[in-house]
């Protein structure tokens, strides 16, 4: 069974950290079943998060970022490849989590084809590492904005981890404002995980508890859900 609406709509910040090691799995029960273990998300905290699609409050765009939690938020990124992100916290509140790296666990052939020439010829820990290549691979497209992944009858679910990972956190990839903030959650030393990879200049033990909410700043700049 899927994850239920309750386990999503908790702050956002608890639900990236928890998605780590969680299974999605598409088109389940018929020839174009994938199946993928998430091994990185990234948390975009709404109206607090200058990073985030949410920040102007419930845009048109960003309007589903305040509905029911877990619905997809899918969007075109540059022109170029498609995000996906679950949205989080209780109604009338802005979040989400981007899914930005999995690891394919069935339906490997049939990922590699979506990839097309990086998927025939790269390893297989490269074939859903990146928000755009995970889209690629698992076929998730502006169609699937709006799913909701809590529906045993949804085209993209998510099943509970079997256990939990050990985690690294580090900042965020490819924005420009609220950069800084450690906002990114990753299963330590997996290879499937995206570049920079954020345990590479980890110095002891993390310190800094998991709720902080990223400082006030101004608007600007990229942004991601």
């Amino acid at each position: 069974m899927p994850l239920e609406r309750a386990w999503f709509a908790r702050p956002t910040i608890a639900v990236a950290r928890d998605l780590v090691g969680c299974t999605l799995v598409v088109d389940a029960a018929t020839d174009a079943e994938v199946r993928a273990v998430l091994v990185e998300v990234e948390a975009y905290l709404g109206t607090a998060d200058p990073a985030s699609h949410a920040y102007r409050g419930p845009t048109p765009r960003a309007a589903i970022m305040f509905g029911p939690a877990g619905h997809l938020y899918v969007y075109l990124s540059y022109g170029v490849h498609y995000c996906a992100n679950v949205v989080t916290e209780a109604d009338g509140t802005g979040g989400a989590v981007l899914l930005r790296a999995a690891s394919v666990v069935e339906g490997e052939p049939l990922v590699r084809q979506r990839r097309g020439r990086a998927g025939a010829i790269g390893p297989a820990a490269a074939l859903l590492r990146g928000p755009g290549n995970l889209c690629q691979g698992l076929g998730i497209a502006l169609a699937d904005n709006g799913t909701d992944v809590t529906s045993a009858t949804a085209r993209v679910e998510l099943m509970a981890a079997v256990r939990r990972p050990p985690l690294s956190r580090g900042t965020r990839v490819g924005i420009s404002v609220a950069a800084d903030e450690r906002l990114r959650f990753a299963w330590r030393g997996h290879p499937a995980v995206s570049r920079p990879l954020p345990w590479a200049k980890e110095k002891g033990p993390n310190k800094r508890a998991l709720d902080v909410l990223p400082s006030k700043r101004q608007p600007g700049g990229n942004s991601r859900a």
